[in-house]
């Protein structure tokens, strides 16, 4: 009865130790900048439209330009993580409704060029009507650039990222909108920043909201908490919670409120890289995926053996 069992306690390793998972081969930092410059972008294209609806110039530049600015950045850096420029733009090629990345490169082009368009038109003063059209439609591509990432990433097997699906497009919202209404407070005067302050304290409690469920999620939310992803993803909340306080007890002070858009710009790339990173870790340990697949067939077996 004490005897020793003769076969080895079993490890969570796959055919000659391979992962499971093929690791995504996205690099780092490219694609972490890329989302968070996608949601920053994004962000700003809004505010923009929100700033030019209620007269507030000042406000306006510095969102059309952060809007223009961030979706050519977020291109650059997705396309050194492409390799080349023409992979691009064979994306372009044929859209795909089943296939995010073939979304979001249709979010993408036509939000570059016309947020491009708008800030051109708003710095120069010409063409304002055309101007004006080009701002309206870079805040409808808006919400979807900020958010198709989200859909991007749980779209596949990575389990920190699948398991979180419903989740994720929410976290990402509510980081674009503190990330573009913190880049606001930082460079706006006081008098004009109420939307920016508005639109940044709305972000930081959808956020909030959001990866609190992110991270309760048991075992596959395990990579959200340990090593680098942790230590990111506590510094986001920590930066968040910092700034939204700094936004409410600062009131229309400028260095408050200069401080308080840095905290937020800081908390939304921490929280893009801990999410990246924390994907990362769990395609490469095996536990992420053998033990939710025997738990889902588990109850999946329960729930049968009920009905008969």
């Amino acid at each position: 009865m004490r005897e020793r069992s003769m076969v080895p306690e079993p490890e969570f390793e796959s055919y000659y130790g391979r992962p499971i998972l093929k690791q995504p081969t996205w690099k780092t930092p490219d694609v972490p900048l890329y989302l968070f410059l996608g949601g920053l972008a994004g962000g700003s294209a809004l505010l923009a439209e929100g700033a030019a609806l209620t007269g507030r110039p000042e406000l306006e530049r510095v969102a059309r330009l952060a809007a223009a600015g961030g979706a050519a950045a977020g291109t650059v850096a997705l396309v050194h993580d492409l390799g080349r420029p023409e992979r691009f733009l064979n994306m372009l090629r044929v859209f795909k409704p089943t296939s995010p990345l073939s979304v979001g490169s249709f979010i993408l082009a036509p939000f570059s060029g016309l947020a491009t368009a708008a800030a051109a038109s708003h710095l120069t003063g010409r063409l304002p009507r055309l101007g004006r059209l080009a701002g309206l439609g870079a805040a409808a591509f808006g919400p979807p650039l900020a958010t198709y990432t989200a859909a991007l990433i749980a779209n596949t097997a990575v389990p920190a990222w699948h398991e979180a699906h419903r989740e994720l497009p929410f976290v990402f919202a509510g980081s674009g909108a503190q990330a573009a209404g913190g880049l606001a407070m930082m460079l706006v005067s006081t008098s004009e920043a109420g939307p920016a302050r508005r639109m940044a304290l709305a972000g930081a409690a959808i956020e909030i909201l959001a990866a609190e469920r992110v991270l309760g999620k048991g075992l596959v939310a395990e990579p959200y908490h340990v090593g680098r992803p942790g230590r990111m993803m506590k510094l986001a909340r920590r930066a968040t919670t910092v700034a939204a306080a700094l936004t409410v007890v600062g009131g229309r002070s400028r260095v408050a409120s200069a401080l308080a858009g840095a905290t937020y710009l800081s908390a939304s790339l921490a929280t893009r890289f801990g999410i990246f990173g924390a994907g990362l870790a769990s395609a490469k340990d095996p536990k992420y995926v053998v033990i939710p697949q025997k738990e889902r067939l588990a109850r999946r077996a329960a729930a049968a053996s009920a009905t008969h």
